[in-house]
């Protein structure tokens, strides 16, 4: 019996390796700004898919990806992790929060000078998690819904990001499916030095406090004791004279300084200047084979790393380093101005969700995302480590490929049910 001959391009042409493909043919890029309920102006990136030859099975479908603490869109571009989205043919729209990247403090101030608008009232790096679970989050997902025409989205969050995912979620019912990357349910469980760290914060605070205030009343008091021997030998002109020149300008009274925000930018920029040491590289490399903390440099390229200690490194308000602590020290997620609990409401999450985390990962194993697997509803539910990875490599590393292919997998399921 004669066997059915097919040509080979009678369905299409073979699907290329994605090394072989340039990332400026699969996309077009564009950024709008989505405007919050307390006046923060946002940015939001987006890179449109242009349809390819071939196959794309989520060609089009909106995915709104949300960085983590201290970081901002660089996190997703640093790597390959968009590159492999808009390969598959998602819709991706990147999330920057207030205050980070071009969601930045100065163009705030930009925006409120063209407008003539009032500046936002915690602009003076005033905000919290909640403000970002309360006012980010919901502005980002209403804007894609709409830039998108689509009645729901697909949400993937990493580290912080992926922990506001896990309480909208069970909120809402705006999303199509949920991904989450290197990001806890249980805050602190599983890692104790985690805990105990997170219990140094108050009293670190207030000793920085403390500080700050002494050397401001320092500098007062000398200003204030330079104004009177001023104005007692004003009468006297020689003695006058003389003082003038050894006090020097009257200039102007010391500002009080006050600790309103964490420079986690720095500390990351002053870490990505000492890894341009190959010397740095291979110790750190050496140490990574016995404890792997926040990055296993096995698993990334030094290009890649520096990318994103350079470029995608902020500072973050002392208010967010503080509700995080407290979530650590407590072993709790809850938005406290609204006293929604996170943990209590997983069991209402019903859409597709992944958990993806790093099996050497301190901050988000297998003990501090087990609660969320077991508790939710979702027919489809992935909980998956990452062999050899630990926390900031998952949205650039060498398993990038794998990581998106899940998510691939679970937007196609999505779009499919």
């Amino acid at each position: 019996m004669r066997q059915p001959f097919f040509h080979p391009d009678a369905f299409g042409p073979p699907t290329p390796r994605i090394d072989e493909v340039d990332l400026r043919t699969l996309h077009r890029r564009s950024r709008y700004e989505v405007r919050t309920e307390d006046g923060w102006n946002l940015a939001v990136t987006r890179y449109q898919p242009i349809r390819q030859l071939f196959p794309q099975p989520i060609f089009g479908e909106p995915m709104l990806l949300v960085h983590g603490f201290s970081q901002n869109r660089h996190a997703w571009t640093c790597g390959e992790f968009v590159k492999h989205m808009l390969f598959y043919g998602a819709d991706i729209h990147i999330l920057e929060l207030r205050g980070h990247g071009l969601s930045s403090v100065e163009r705030q101030r930009e925006r409120a000078r063209e407008e003539g608008t009032a500046l936002p009232a915690d602009l003076d790096y005033g905000w919290d998690v909640d403000s970002y679970f309360l006012h980010d989050v919901p502005a980002a997902v209403r804007a894609v819904k709409r830039v998108t025409r689509r009645e729901k989205i697909f949400y993937c969050g990493h580290s912080l990001g992926g922990m506001l995912g896990y309480g909208y979620a069970g909120m809402s019912d705006d999303l199509a499916g949920l991904v989450t990357v290197g990001a806890p349910c249980d805050p602190g469980k599983g890692f104790l030095p985690v805990r105990l760290l997170s219990f140094l914060g108050p009293p670190f605070e207030q000793l920085v406090d403390a500080a700050l205030a002494a050397a401001w009343g320092q500098a007062a008091l000398a200003f204030a004791l330079r104004r009177s021997l001023r104005r007692a030998a004003a009468g006297l002109p020689m003695l006058g004279e003389r003082l003038a020149l050894l006090l020097g300008e009257q200039g102007e009274a010391p500002a009080r300084r006050r600790f309103r925000y964490y420079p986690t930018d720095a500390a990351l920029h002053l870490l990505e200047r000492a890894l341009t040491s190959p010397a740095a590289w291979e110790a750190w490399a050496r140490v990574a084979r016995h404890y792997a903390f926040i990055a296993n440099p096995g698993r990334f390229t030094p290009r890649e790393i520096r990318s994103i200690l350079r470029e995608g490194a902020e500072r973050e308000p002392r208010g967010v380093v503080a509700q995080m602590a407290r979530w650590f020290r407590r072993g709790e997620l809850v938005c406290y101005r609204t006293r929604y609990d996170f943990k209590a409401h997983y069991d209402r999450i019903t859409i597709p969700m992944a958990i993806i985390f790093g099996d050497l990962d301190p901050l988000a194993g297998i003990r501090s995302t087990r609660a969320i697997f077991a508790a939710a509803r979702s027919e489809y539910l992935l909980w998956r480590p990452v062999k050899g990875n630990s926390h900031l490599e998952l949205t650039m590393g060498r398993d990038i490929r794998q990581i998106c292919f899940d998510v691939k997998n679970l937007v196609e399921y999505a779009r499919k049910a």
